[in-house]
């Protein structure tokens, strides 16, 4: 299973949804806090770019070289219609302060420098040590997750639901409920069935996939399975 600094890392790269949260800005309004871009740098800091005239900016700003604590909070949800769609959140709080190298056209980059992390998820909570969070990797999926969660639910719906077959002793209990694919990562690929009886199942991969291409072989092998 992917470590709880490798979610939170997805979760930071990927296009989950972000909010900036920083004491003093309870006025603000929840989009004027939203980063226009984020990415992680090699030493784990975590550069938001925001308009140059938004509060975070401006907070940043009036800080200078005091200390201001905020905390980057990240709100994953499934991008298929599923119940319970939100998949996980990620809390990073630490010292924000600006980049004035790094504006260009309007906009100001912003750097928060990580000191505690945590993840709440599909796979349990977790606290996360930043030096783990550095080394951490991203899943090589992420880029690419809601497309292929898209196309499963959509041109593959009887494969997915075939693998109800691979349940064991669950399988009579998903015999008369929905099957959706809600997750899907290097490991492996999480289906939700819903109806009767709502519960999650993991479908591991023979082995952890480094691509799409990787993954289709993948997919193949578990659909396989689940007709025999």
């Amino acid at each position: 299973m992917p470590s709880a600094a490798e979610r939170t890392r997805t979760l930071v790269q990927g296009t989950c949804s972000a909010v900036l949260l920083i004491p003093g800005l309870d006025g603000a309004r929840p989009y004027q806090l939203m980063p226009d871009v984020r990415s992680v740098g090699p030493d784990g800091e975590v550069f938001l770019v925001f308009p140059s005239d938004s509060p975070a900016v401006r907070a940043a700003t009036h800080a200078q070289d005091d200390e201001l604590t905020a905390v980057l909070e990240l709100t994953d949800v499934a991008p298929v219609s599923v119940p319970h769609r939100i998949r996980g959140r990620a809390w990073l709080s630490g010292w924000l302060t600006r980049e004035p190298d790094l504006a260009d056209a309007g906009r100001m980059t912003l750097r928060l420098e990580v000191g505690e992390a945590c993840v709440d998820d599909l796979w349990g909570a977790e606290s996360v040590e930043p030096e783990d969070f550095v080394r951490a990797t991203p899943d090589p999926l992420v880029e690419h997750e809601a497309e292929l969660l898209q196309h499963l639910h959509s041109a593959h719906s009887a494969e997915v639901q075939s693998l109800r077959g691979l349940l064991g002793e669950r399988t009579e209990a998903a015999s008369t409920t929905a099957a959706v694919p809600v997750g899907i990562d290097r490991f492996g690929l999480r289906v939700r069935f819903t109806g009767v009886q709502c519960f999650d199942a993991r479908f591991d991969f023979p082995e952890p996939v480094r691509n799409v291409n990787e993954l289709r072989y993948a997919m193949h092998t578990l659909f396989d399975a689940a007709a025999q």
